[in-house]
């Protein structure tokens, strides 16, 4: 079951408006995150440094022959071989391209840009923030995290189908999704923010709570999920 979060404030188009920012918001945070850390930094992302993450971004929104790859294991040899040339170019020309996205692409147009882009920027922006020690979760606008839980509700849905186990993951204030194959029963709570990286596959830096059997519970951390 997943229950609606109703809107904050009065004004509706405020609301809408500052929806329509989030993900270019969380975009430019990003560049310059990747900026001032520079090339080599660590992100959360097995294997790959700042520049790897900053060529995944620019192959997903300008290479369309090879971003399937990102997705379809047949194509997934000629994607890295395109991310790693791309990654060998100078690092400030790939973040201005992660920066200013064209509009032509499939996923960064004015059309898709908010639906496509808000989680994308949003995980990986954390891929970075949360891959040196001391980090601390960011106090996000209760818009972004509305927006942030319609993604996560479905994600929860396919991730977790097939996980042996009675699985309830609950946003508190945003809703909640039933999901598993049955069995033992387990909570899974946290804020929009924290579920989406946990159901991305960053269970290892997501800030949520598990209630139920520990084992249940250690199987569930140490699960693939996301991509």
């Amino acid at each position: 079951m997943t229950r609606a979060h109703p809107r904050a404030g009065t004004d509706g188009r405020a609301y809408d408006r500052a929806m329509s920012r989030y993900a270019r918001a969380e975009r430019q945070a990003l560049a310059d995150l990747l900026l001032a850390r520079g090339p080599d930094a660590p992100t959360i992302n097995e294997g790959w440094a700042t520049r790897d993450l900053a060529a995944h971004l620019v192959l997903r929104e300008r290479r369309p022959d090879a971003a399937g790859g990102i997705l379809l294991p047949p194509l997934r040899g000629y994607a890295e071989r395109v991310r790693r040339r791309l990654a060998a170019r100078p690092y400030a020309e790939l973040v201005a391209q992660v920066r200013r996205p064209p509009k032509w692409s499939p996923v960064s147009n004015p059309l898709t840009d908010e639906l496509v882009n808000t989680m994308e920027f949003f995980i990986h922006h954390e891929d970075v923030r949360r891959a040196v020690p001391g980090w601390q979760p960011r106090d996000l606008a209760v818009g972004l995290q509305t927006a942030l839980w319609k993604r996560a509700a479905p994600m929860a849905r396919l991730a977790l189908r097939r996980f042996p186990a009675d699985l309830y993951v609950q946003a508190p204030g945003h809703g909640e999704v039933s999901v598993g194959r049955g069995g033992e029963r387990l909570r899974v709570v946290g804020a929009p923010a924290e579920l989406a990286l946990f159901l991305s596959g960053r269970q290892r830096v997501a800030r949520v709570q598990l209630d139920g059997p520990p084992e249940a519970a250690r199987r569930l951390r140490a699960a693939s999920l996301g991509m």
